[in-house]
């Protein structure tokens, strides 16, 4: 498969590289990249991130909104393999693996895990490919109250 003609970057926030590194290298799988004393390039499943060091690191927020990044995968064994690693890893799920929107067109199996710094991470599969960027007739997205 070529490579795609683009890739997704994403800096955030931590309070320590270290823990961030234990979490997304040794819990996730992300392959590391360059790293100073105050950054470090993380390979997402080919997606560029990267942990910038900041003394006052992420706030916190009650919630899943309205700051979380993370993964749409194609495959549902994919995503059930990421859910299997997390667990064997011994990482916390901040939200547990669930389906969202059951019987409907917007369909998707999810689950959040929160990094040593506060940072949210969804990780979804959409039981119709569809609704990733389409079904713009439905007003529904996400759950906010």
């Amino acid at each position: 498969m070529p490579a795609p003609a683009t890739l997704f970057h994403l800096a955030f926030p931590v309070h320590d590289l270290k823990s961030a590194r234990r979490f997304y290298v040794q819990g996730l799988g992300c392959r590391p990249g360059r790293a100073s004393d105050h950054s470090l390039i993380l390979n997402l499943r080919g997606n560029q991130i990267v942990a910038q060091r900041a003394d006052e690191g992420a706030s916190r927020q009650k919630g899943i909104y309205p700051r979380h990044f993370g993964l749409v995968f194609r495959k549902l064994t994919d995503w059930q393999a990421l859910a299997r690693r997390v667990a064997k890893k011994g990482l916390k799920f901040y939200q547990k693996p669930r389906v969202r929107y059951e019987g409907t067109p917007i369909e998707h199996r999810t689950f959040f895990l929160e990094d040593p710094s506060g940072n949210l991470l969804e990780f979804k599969h959409y039981s119709k490919s569809s609704a990733i960027f389409g079904l713009k007739s439905y007003k529904k997205v996400g759950d906010r109250r």
